[in-house]
């Protein structure tokens, strides 16, 4: 499409404009949320394609230049690599490995409120060193709850420093985050050698040690002290679940129920109407209630109260009429929080329906530090929300079976299987020790790995399909094809030599410490997978400049791409713990943004020690 304009204005070389174009759109989109940063990733490769920025296939010009073309990114092992560390962290998740290791912290966390964070950080940074941490956090939201509710501590005090240790673990080996193996793979396009396994492990132990000291200490005193969702519920304002059946003599016998109980019980909400033992589907508005119909509703305290004085309605048992027993239904509270893959994210509840399909009311939402209560049902889901959520406890558990969301009340009901526990850890331990020994490259053995787990039936195929992310794996492949066109266009050569203006007078340690501050604030504000995949070529491209070894600038961004503690959007387990430990949004940038300075300050000293910008 450009070539066909650029003839026309040979002075402008539109395809740098064009990707300035796309690039701004790209950043103000992620960060106004204008869509999902899949959709918006994908889009920009579409633009490239379309521009003509991008060839679809590799070609070969008449000096001899390989022009790659868009198809090129999908030979990108990162992906392929992340795609099957999710199947691996699922196999591990399913077998009850992640939740044997729950179970282990409950018995030696103890009740004091310094050993608990001991413990449960410890064992999150460890297992996030070699396993996704998003499923870490998972299993042990509810099991962190539990024993908080147990020992009578703040799980506020608890939720954010089991996030931090997840990322700070994930920092110590190439595979413990997703965007250490995007800069690896972008970098080796661009000539670099691999990362090994544990190359970054000196450092990383650093980080965790260092993150460590700062929660248990100056951290700690900063985190809030507040309740979850479901102790702020009043317990008068909670709704209960009766069933009554109509008396003969009944005021509500020939008349619909928008004259009578809906009349007189505005907050009444009736589920189910059975009529000899058969469901009637009528719909309320049209329904005629008949003597001996049986009710299932849901009231609030006190209208509850006022039913059950009433006349004409019956709850018992009553003897000599040989009727069955009235239903009795315990009900169930439950926090949850509603998952990226969640289909009821964009949902209202109108829509979804719980209490029709479910009999089940969500008594409140918690969403960006607010407990919302007033017009719940209008309201679109979004991941991340906290549902507090009241209901016969069959219904509930069915909900849970479909995955679409995460209870922080109950610890997940996994069959562990001590034989697939050992086979799970067993591939996992292979894998890693197969890294270790560079007996393969690391995309080699994380396909084995993920195979092993599905033919050894630790995870179905169907579980492993559902277990990748499938929106970060095309993330990134949008990303890779949007840096491609800004290193070939031209575009990136032209940002490194703007950036060489302003920063070319500077030592190599000056502006090492740049990138890594830049790479940490972009994290912060759009997804950290975009930002690794856009700044690598940048990034090799400064240090060429520089005359010096781009290792350590690449080591820069991965750490700096990794930290994200400032805001609850930058990394999805923040996400996760924001709406279970009922934090506000400012709690986060109160607690991480100083532990974000000192890693910075931390790393612009130590990284050029451990990867010197002129190695021997």
């Amino acid at each position: 499409m450009l070539d066909l304009l650029q003839p026309l204005i040979p002075a402008v070389n539109l395809h740098i404009i064009a990707i300035y174009i796309i690039l701004v759109v790209v950043v103000v989109a992620f960060f106004r949320e204008w869509g999902t940063p899949d959709i918006v990733a994908i889009a920009a490769m579409g633009a490239v394609l379309f521009l003509g920025i991008l060839p679809i296939s590799d070609s070969v010009l008449d000096d001899g230049t390989v022009v790659r073309g868009l198809l090129s990114v999908f030979s990108n092992g990162a992906p392929i690599t992340i795609a099957c560390m999710f199947v691996l962290s699922a196999g591990l998740e399913r077998t009850g490995a992640i939740d044997v290791m729950g179970r282990f912290f409950t018995k030696i966390a103890g009740q004091s409120e310094l050993r608990v964070l001991l413990v449960l950080m410890s064992m999150g940074a460890i297992l996030s060193a070699f396993v996704n941490n998003t499923p870490i956090v998972v299993v042990f939201l509810p099991i962190v709850l539990a024993h908080a509710r147990a020992t009578n501590l703040k799980s506020s005090k608890l939720l954010i420093p089991l996030s931090f240790a997840s990322i700070l673990g994930g920092t110590c080996t190439l595979t413990g985050t997703s965007t250490n193996l995007i800069i690896d793979g972008v970098a080796q396009e661009y000539g670099q050698r691999p990362f090994g396994m544990f190359e970054l492990t000196k450092l990383g132990i650093i980080y965790a040690i260092i993150g460590f000291v700062y929660l248990l200490t100056i951290g700690r005193k900063l985190l809030p002290d507040r309740n979850t969702l479901s102790e702020l519920i009043d317990q008068k304002n909670r709704e209960f679940l009766t069933q009554f059946e109509v008396d003969p003599k009944s005021s509500l016998v020939g008349k619909p129920l928008t004259e009578t109980l809906f009349k007189n019980f505005p907050s009444a909400t009736v589920l189910e109407v059975k009529r000899r033992g058969r469901t009637i589907h009528t719909p309320l508005d049209q329904l005629i209630i008949r003597e001996r119909d049986r009710l299932l509703v849901t009231l609030h305290g006190t209208s509850f109260k006022r039913l059950k004085e009433s006349t004409g309605v019956r709850f018992e048992e009553q003897k000599g009429m040989n009727l069955k027993k009235l239903e009795d239904r315990d009900m169930k509270l439950v926090e949850v929080v509603i998952g990226p893959r969640s289909t009821l994210v964009g949902k209202t509840l109108e829509k979804i329906g719980f209490r029709r399909h479910h009999g089940i009311n969500v008594l409140a939402i918690h969403r960006q530090g607010a407990n919302l209560r007033d017009n719940l049902s209008k309201m679109r889901l979004q991941f991340g929300d906290t549902l507090l959520m009241e209901g016969p406890p069959d219904s509930i558990s069915e909900l849970q079976g479909e995955s679409q969301f995460i209870s922080m009340s109950d610890a997940p009901d996994i069959n562990v299987d001590p034989t697939k526990v050992w086979i799970g850890a067993g591939i996992a331990l292979l894998f890693v020790l197969g890294a270790s020994f560079k007996l393969m490259g690391i995309p080699a053995l994380a396909i084995l790995a993920a195979v092993a787990m599905i033919l050894s039936r630790c995870v179905s195929a169907q579980q492993a399909y559902r277990a990748v992310q499938w929106n970060i794996v095309f993330l990134i492949f949008g990303m890779l094809a949007l840096g491609l066109a800004m290193s070939q266009s031209g575009a990136a050569a032209q940002l490194v030599g703007g950036i060489m203006k302003i920063f070319g007078g500077f030592t190599p340690m000056v502006v090492l410490s740049v990138v890594y501050l830049l790479s940490s604030i972009l994290t912060e504000l759009i997804s950290n997978n975009a930002v690794a995949a856009l700044l690598t070529p940048i990034v090799i491209g400064i240090a060429a400049e520089l005359g010096v070894d781009a290792r350590p600038f690449i080591v820069a961004m991965m750490f700096g791409c990794s930290a994200s503690f400032a805001t609850p959007i930058g990394y999805q387990t923040n996400t996760y713990v924001y709406g279970a430990g009922g934090y506000k949004f400012t709690d986060f940038p109160k607690v991480g943004v100083p532990l974000n300075l000192i890693l910075w300050v931390v790393a612009t000293f130590l990284v050029p020690l451990f990867w010197p910008f002129h190695p021997a």
